[in-house]
């Protein structure tokens, strides 16, 4: 059974995950959603670079602009 990335998504609403960005940023949170073009809504997210962190609160991620997914107990899942 082929999982995708939706399907992954699905079963880590409402937890906490970290998303690695196209440009080194990594942003961290609640996944409270996502849409069709796997855009993401987080909540009580985080924004860390290497020379700091800074609380984002409710957040709306382009899909696009994601390359990496990381939830609790499962593997890195990587964008297409």
């Amino acid at each position: 059974m082929a999982t995708g990335p939706a399907q992954v998504l699905e079963q880590a609403l409402h937890q906490r995950v970290s998303l690695v960005l196209k440009d080194g940023r990594t942003i961290s949170g609640e996944l409270l959603g996502m849409d069709e073009h796997l855009n993401l809504v987080l909540d009580h997210s985080e924004e860390t670079t290497a020379e700091r962190t800074r609380r984002l609160g409710r957040l709306i991620v382009r899909g696009s602009s994601v390359t990496s997914l990381f939830a609790p107990g499962r593997m890195p899942a990587k964008a297409p």
